[in-house]
């Protein structure tokens, strides 16, 4: 008999509970993260009709017959194509049907409100799932600090092995980084992998280009692993050869930047106090206009979600949140500095999962 995780269970009678407070019948779960979460389903063909009542039907097609009997033993899948509309052509009305707003096409909610019975109100929902997901249990936060271990282990390995030097390019860099990431159990990156270097540092999504680095550059490496449905997601600076002043500098003020917003990442702080403690840092050393993007970003099965922390971030940090420090100086024409890292608020404080040095390292 197959192990049913009831972490599922729980998750989706969570959602059942508030579909019933927004008197919604039933939801139609559409995006595969959402659909993974309440699930276990990891295929690329899936949807999910949750009932208030904490009914479920579930459907995906042929390709995943198998898989899916595997992965979601509590659940008797329908397999068949196209999946949301075959779930909805069932429901008989007059019911409200939610459907996931923020990830449907126009043409895909056409394809629903053709399916559906005259008597089915679609109903659009904006982050019902994504609100649960934002607070993560112990078994995410495990898995988590093991994707960000992963990764931290590549980029470790490769420092130490010399790889990070004069004369190799960015994408030769990117390559090797995804490389070992891969051979030691990622099953993708969370996100194209930047290695920034010289001018380049000065783009805060760079990207990776065939520029040899030379002795004085600063290299901005930003990378994450994807395991298990979770990712990874950190940044470092470097200095290949000696740097000058003006990098030495603004990377000190990055990292006091960085180190405070850590600090500040504490629960019951509120998100846009999160990211002040980063920029007021970077605006007192006289760099604020340097400092282009928000401070951070939740950390799950998506490697960009909910919370946000910056300027117009809402609510506050709660127990068991993940959320990104990532300051950034950058100065167009003279290069420019991230340090991030990947924290999960705690009772206990800030636990940092991205382990990595975050003193000036020359290599």
């Amino acid at each position: 008999m197959a192990f049913v995780d009831n972490r599922f269970e729980e998750r989706r009678r969570t959602v059942a509970t508030e579909l019933a407070e927004r008197r919604i019948d039933k939801l139609l779960i559409t995006h595969l993260v959402n659909l993974r979460y309440l699930t276990g389903f990891s295929g690329s063909n899936g949807a999910l009709l949750l009932g208030a009542e904490r009914s479920v039907a579930l459907a995906t097609d042929g390709r995943y017959q198998t898989q899916i009997a595997q992965e979601v033993p509590d659940i008797e899948a329908r397999i068949t194509r196209p999946v949301a509309p075959a779930l909805l052509a069932d429901v008989d009305g007059p019911q409200r049907v939610g459907i996931e707003a923020d990830h449907l096409s126009v043409a895909e909610f056409e394809a629903l409100q053709k399916a559906c019975d005259e008597q089915v109100t679609l109903v659009p929902v904006r982050g019902l799932v994504e609100k649960q997901r934002r607070i993560k249990d112990a078994g995410e936060i495990e898995q988590l600090a093991e994707v960000a271990e992963l990764a931290a282990a590549a980029l470790r390995g490769m420092l130490a092995d010399g790889a990070v030097r004069v004369g190799r390019t960015e994408r030769e860099i990117a390559a090797e980084l995804e490389y070992r990431m891969r051979t030691a159990g990622s099953e993708r990156t969370s996100f194209d992998t930047i290695v920034a270097s010289g001018l380049n540092s000065a783009k805060p999504h760079h990207g990776a280009e065939d520029r040899e680095l030379v002795a004085g550059d600063l290299v901005t490496i930003d990378f994450g692993a994807h395991a298990r449905g979770y990712n990874s997601d950190m940044t470092r600076t470097y200095a290949v050869g000696e740097p000058d002043d003006f990098s030495r500098e603004i990377y000190e003020v990055v990292q006091r930047a960085q180190q405070a917003g850590v600090e500040a990442a504490i629960v019951g702080t509120p998100l846009v106090d999160v990211d002040a403690a980063c920029r007021d840092v970077i605006e007192a050393a006289g760099y604020g206009e340097y400092f282009v993007h928000s401070t951070g970003h939740g950390v799950g099965m998506d490697v960009h979600e909910e919370p946000a922390a910056s300027r117009n971030g809402e609510g506050e940090l709660e127990d068991g949140m993940t959320v990104t420090i990532e300051p950034g100086i950058y100065v167009p024409g003279r290069g420019g500095v991230r340090i991030e890292d990947t924290v999960v608020v705690t009772e206990k404080g800030p636990r940092v999962i991205t382990d990595l040095g975050r003193d000036l390292l020359v290599v």
